[in-house]
């Protein structure tokens, strides 16, 4: 095998202690996840390992450098999750610093994965985009920062946010309030999302404004929506005929993006609008599919491990109930 070695200069005006992490913690996840020897001493940082290995740290510490020296801390989560992206993909994961929104606070929300900056491409080159993937993996969230941000750089001149009420073991009719009480716990999620980015003041005006509108997939029926950026959320939840419904909405200057995870259906016994859109789609110009999974989940750690053993218990069961059916029709052929 061959070994290399190499020496960066950590650059003037960039905190060592930011790069190592408090208690040396995001150098320590760095070295849990190769084999190659790093030492950051005296202003530089010296990797010696593999070749492979030594190109994928080089790149990964510029990458810190510059997150660093712009008034960056990147977090353990962040630099493992950049770490398997340059694993992963030849794409340049300098391209992940475009920031899509800096919201009130001054945070700049970017994507993290490889899956994610996949998805705010095809939002960009794309008229309707489909995102589909886990919980956890920001389709709502990044989908919510491009539409401020459209908004915000006068690319549209509102944002309309969606998701069907589906009613999951109650029903509207007997839940206490008026109409938009009902509704309310099952838009909250778009609120939530909306306030993250835009402070609560500003944010209620645009509502009031109609600038931003926020309503359920029902209310969508019979409307032509032009200079928009329109956001439907859990889409796993829409009928065939709803779905169809909602992509004839689209308007001249706006944009549609579509979200969902199949894994959290409540139209039990029925349908969705998602289970054979990419046949219905395929072929379709300006129309793009982005598959989310475990990998770009940006929650918590423990968020991504509890997908995996979803997943893996789905296909265990998947697998036995395939090898039962097996067994009988062996048996019947006796």
């Amino acid at each position: 095998m061959d070994t290399a070695s190499v020496k960066l200069g950590i650059p003037d005006g960039v905190d060592e202690a930011r790069i190592v992490g408090g208690g040396d913690s995001v150098l320590r996840a760095i070295e849990g996840l190769t084999t190659a020897h790093i030492v950051v001493r005296g202003g530089q940082v010296s990797i010696k390992g593999s070749s492979e290995e030594v190109e994928i740290l080089t790149r990964l510490f510029t990458y810190l450098f510059r997150e660093v020296r712009d008034g960056g801390a990147p977090t353990e989560d962040e630099v493992v999750r950049a770490l398997q992206t340059l694993r992963e993909s030849v794409m340049d994961i300098s391209g992940f610093r475009d920031d899509i929104l800096l919201t009130f606070r001054g945070k700049a929300i970017r994507p993290k994965t490889v899956g994610q900056k996949r998805y705010i491409d095809a939002i960009r080159s794309n008229t309707v985009t489909f995102c589909l993937g886990p919980a956890g993996t920001g389709k709502t969230y990044l989908a919510m920062a491009m539409a401020v941000a459209a908004l915000k750089r006068h690319e549209v001149g509102r944002i309309v946010l969606t998701r069907p009420v589906v009613e999951a073991g109650e029903n509207l009719g007997f839940l206490p309030g008026t109409l938009q009480e009902k509704i309310d716990p099952y838009v909250r999620p778009l609120f939530d999302a909306l306030f993250d980015m835009t402070d609560m003041e500003r944010g209620n005006q645009l509502i009031e404004d109609g600038i931003i509108e926020i309503a359920p997939l029902a209310y969508m029926r019979g409307r032509t929506l032009n200079d928009a950026f329109v956001v439907l959320d859990e889409a796993q939840n829409t009928t065939p005929e709803q779905m169809k419904m909602f992509l004839t909405r689209l308007g001249f200057n706006s944009k549609f993006i579509v979200t969902g995870d199949m894994t959290q259906r409540d139209l039990m016994g029925r349908k969705g609008g998602l289970t054979d859109i990419e046949e219905i789609l395929a072929g379709v110009r300006d129309v793009a599919f982005i598959h989310l999974d475990r990998a770009d989940v940006v929650r918590h750690a423990l968020v991504g491990r509890i997908v995996e053993a979803y997943d893996a218990y789905d296909r265990a069961r998947e697998a036995s109930a395939s090898s039962r059916s097996s067994d009988r029709g062996q048996k019947a052929v006796r």
